[in-house]
């Protein structure tokens, strides 16, 4: 069985001639709204001023943007 995570991982083609040292593996962060097929009813909701700050009314889509450099230091 293959491990869930919204981090994606990608090979990208390394030119023989780039002149820069290659990156060879890219890595992005997939929002949770893509494993949500549709909105339950009755999700449960922020209050109006933490939904401000988080930028969505409903907790099950937030996603805070943490970068693959805070990705990686989390899993050492």
């Amino acid at each position: 069985m293959q491990h869930f995570s919204r981090w994606k991982y990608y090979h990208p083609y390394i030119s023989p001639f780039d002149p820069c040292p290659p990156i060879k593996v890219k890595a992005y962060s997939t929002p949770p709204h893509l494993y949500m097929g549709f909105q339950p009813e009755g999700l449960q909701q922020y209050q109006l001023r933490e939904a401000l700050y988080a930028g969505t009314l409903w907790p099950a889509l937030y996603d805070p943007y943490e970068g693959i450099q805070h990705k990686e230091k989390r899993e050492g």
